[in-house]
């Protein structure tokens, strides 16, 4: 989740002024789309480990970068809060399942948390058996109420000793270390799941973690050590992807791929082509920085010349884009059997150039500003904005640049401001009505298909507590409809509270049912987990998926 940059007053007030004058909506865009969704289309839910699991140094569980991060005490998580609790998903597998066996989930997307199944992050140091059986016991759990699991190697946890004794993914250690990972992942759970994502969201988790140090591991390394982070997090990615194709594929038949997210960037004034250029250039920065060497074997070529060019005028001997030998373009394109996509915004883009001396900083690298239009909807919550036509856009965007692959749209979704305790939230069925009858578009009107799409609305809880503003107002959404809980248990021996329903609920769930009429169609809702955001108050999440078969 990202603010848009601060600039100057009169800078803004420009824009938004041109706003007017150069951006208005089409009746396309404006208009709704009466239609279903294709037979085999199905509907999901997810989460992930740091964000749900609690029990963080619980039956061998060794510290993450988070664990670490949340705990250091100096105001960098809201509140100073921690997921020492979280939503107590570790001790409420059973009472989760029958959530989503009740809503007819089709899909269940989590992430394994790569501590809890080895302390130190090596392999070879040890495996934690109890780790492995609390995985395991949870797939079987979803196998047995006919729900598939889509399992995330990483999402953002990596085992705080690989950062202490390696500095964590500035080091190419890391891939080794995470195809064991990824291999032992394989070896023990592959038999059951046949949907893999590496990483999820690999962007923010560089950005926030090596460049703002807004998140775990809190480094600020400006315009140096999120481009390393980044390098070997697709090195990791690739060995992962290699290992599984080589060695479980043919005994496991499943899939590999990636979430990558991106909002949308619309050029500002759509008659300039600097504009264009401009919000072009955002894209790359954004999706194609991961994607263009998984799809096409190297970083796109609009970041190579700009950071190349920078570099330069810093004075710098070489870019500081790190650089794929042909050896390993050649090893990492190709390397991936389906394209996640997380999304949940736009932006207007303009263009804007940051003078070399600033320093170095990725902002400065793009060279480009982001504008939100003040007509958009308010949600009521900072982030994000409702333009729902900018989804099928980037939808249509990704098919054309990486030759319409299949597309899990991984994440999606609406929050809502911290402290809010109302069941009603016709802001978030209105979100997602506009989000979905834009992917339903895309599949009827745009000319290529979408292929296989799924669309997660996002888990997100981690960015709740993030402080991931200067001003430390941070995040503070959630994503739930199934509401507030101030009677969390803080073991597995206190009684679990029951579940209120937001208003969004039957909202979505007759749309299920009412798109579940064809033979082949798997329709589901979810709407789990709460999280502790604050001393009294605990906060939910919502989250769907849609998988075109």
């Amino acid at each position: 989740m990202k603010p848009v940059r601060a600039v100057p007053l009169w800078w803004v007030l420009l824009l938004v002024s041109r706003l007017g004058a150069t951006r208005k909506g089409s009746p396309e865009e404006a208009s709704f789309y009466y239609g279903t969704f294709p037979l085999g289309f199905s509907w999901g839910a997810g989460s992930s480990a740091f964000q749900t699991e609690g029990a963080w140094d619980q039956d061998g569980k060794g510290p993450s970068i988070w664990d670490a991060f949340t705990h250091s005490g100096k105001g960098k998580v809201l509140g100073d809060e921690t997921a020492d609790v979280a939503c107590d998903g570790y001790y409420k597998v059973q009472e989760d399942v029958v959530l989503l066996r009740e809503l007819h989930v089709n899909h269940y997307r989590f992430s394994l948390s790569w501590p809890r199944l080895l302390p130190t992050g090596i392999r070879a140091d040890k495996v934690n058996k109890r780790g492995v059986k609390f995985y395991s016991d949870f797939i079987d759990a979803l196998l047995k109420s006919n729900i598939t699991p889509i399992v995330t190697l990483h999402h953002w946890d990596l085992p705080q000793l690989l950062q202490v004794k390696y500095g964590g993914w500035q080091n190419v250690s890391m891939a080794n270390y995470f195809r064991d990972y990824a291999d032992l992942c394989f070896e023990a759970f592959g038999d059951r799941v046949k949907h893999w994502i590496t990483f999820s969201d690999p962007r923010t988790m560089a950005e926030k973690g090596y460049e703002t140090g807004h998140h775990a591991p809190g480094l600020q390394l400006h315009g140096t050590g999120l481009y390393k982070a980044a390098h070997h997090i697709i090195k990791a990615h690739a060995q992962a992807w290699h290992s599984y194709n080589s060695t479980w594929r043919g005994k496991q038949r499943g899939l590999v791929g990636i979430s990558l997210n991106c909002d949308w960037g619309e050029p500002m004034d759509i008659n300039s082509p600097k504009d264009i250029e401009a919000a072009e250039r955002y894209l790359q920065f954004c999706l194609g920085w991961f994607a263009n060497p998984i799809y096409a074997g190297d970083y796109p070529q609009v970041m190579k010349d700009r950071i190349g060019k920078k570099s330069a005028e810093q004075g710098l001997d070489m870019s500081r884009l790190p650089v794929f030998s042909l050896q390993e373009k050649s090893y990492i394109k190709g390397t991936s059997d389906f394209l996640g996509l997380g999304h949940f915004t736009t932006r207007y883009i303009t263009e804007r150039n940051y003078p070399s001396r600033q320093g170095p900083s990725y902002h400065n690298d793009r060279d480009l500003v982001e504008l939100v239009d003040p007509n958009w909807p308010d949600l009521g919550s900072t982030w994000p904005q409702s333009v729902p036509w900018g989804f099928r856009r980037l939808l249509h965007f990704a098919q054309t640049q990486y030759g319409n692959p299949p597309i899990y749209v991984t994440e999606n979704g609406a929050s809502q401001k911290l402290h809010c305790t109302q069941l009603c939230d016709e802001w978030r069925i209105q979100y997602l009505k506009g989000y979905i009858n834009e992917m339903l578009k895309g599949g009827k009107l745009v000319s290529q298909s979408l292929g296989n799409l799924c669309n997660q609305q996002s888990d997100a809880c981690c960015r709740a507590i993030t402080k991931s503003h200067a001003d430390g107002d941070g995040d503070c959404g959630t994503y739930s409809l199934h509401a507030l809980h101030t009677n969390l248990r803080s073991s597995p021996d206190a009684p679990p509270s029951e579940p209120e329903l937001r208003q969004g609920y039957p909202f979505y769930r007759s749309i299920f049912r009412k798109e579940s009429s064809g033979p082949s169609s798997f329709f589901c809702l979810e709407g789990l987990y709460t999280f502790l955001v604050s001393g009294s108050v605990i906060m939910g999440f919502f989250c769907c998926c849609f998988v075109l078969a």
